[in-house]
């Protein structure tokens, strides 16, 4: 017989059609490993974002992780940010504390710590492809790691590239290119960002937020021209371990 018994210490992931996420099945593990009984987590799928405050209410919730499209939607519903997540703009990571939901962003951390293992001298100029939430905790790494970047985006704006005025010179020079879009997830396989791929060669390295499939499209082509490829998966798995780690120190 099924138990109905509620948890004292309730985690979850906010974000939108998120049934294939990673958080809920590496928590609920992590849990059964620590023999805490007493904790769960489970998905919050919002349709949109105004939903959140019948979720922030609810009794005996500790701690949640914030995914696409809401990690910069979120932010008005916090009492405070961290400073990282207030200088990045996007929050993954919401502890609940005396003070109030306070916002923290994981993904920097998690980016930085699975990125930095592939790195080589030559890799000075990165293309991030994509403008929302992840990216901006991909573009505060980078500025760290004195890499020079731009984004690309499908429309015109300053300081940025398009998909469209991407040509062999630009490919050739920037020999890291991240993935920050959702093209190319599951169940949407074939799908991939459109950047002519006949230019990257062997200097190169195509780094993917995505994790399911554990090779996209993106990295199958890049690994076709001969380039190292990383996936998002060790990043989750980082950021994972940093988030609970807020969320234990409460």
């Amino acid at each position: 017989m099924a138990t109905t018994e509620k948890r004292m210490n309730r985690y979850g992931l906010l974000g939108k059609n998120i049934s294939y996420s990673f958080s809920q099945g590496y928590f609920t593990q992590k849990f059964k490993d620590l023999g805490v009984m007493d904790h769960s987590y489970e998905n919050f799928d919002l349709q949109k974002i105004e939903e959140v405050k019948d979720v922030l209410k609810q009794e005996d919730i500790r701690g949640l992780n914030v995914t696409i499209p809401y990690k910069q939607e979120i932010i008005p519903f916090l009492d405070e940010l961290d400073p990282k997540a207030k200088q990045i703009g996007a929050v993954n990571t919401i502890q609940f504390s005396k003070k109030g939901l306070i916002g923290f962003n994981t993904d920097a951390y998690g980016f930085q710590k699975s990125l930095e293992p592939y790195l080589k001298p030559h890799h000075t100029k990165a293309l991030i492809l994509g403008t929302g939430g992840a990216s901006k905790a991909v573009q505060y790494v980078l500025n760290e790691l004195g890499i020079k970047n731009t984004y690309v985006s499908r429309s015109k704006k300053d300081g940025q590239y398009t998909y469209d005025e991407l040509d062999q010179q630009i490919i050739e020079e920037n020999t890291l290119i991240i993935n920050c879009t959702p093209l190319g997830t599951f169940p949407n396989i074939h799908d991939k960002p459109e950047i002519p791929y006949d230019h990257i060669g062997t200097q190169h390295l195509l780094y993917d937020l995505i994790y399911n499939p554990e090779k996209t499209s993106f990295l199958s082509m890049g690994e076709s021209k001969g380039a190292s490829i990383c996936n998002g998966l060790k990043m989750l798995e980082q950021q994972a371990e940093k988030a609970w780690k807020i969320w234990s120190n409460v």
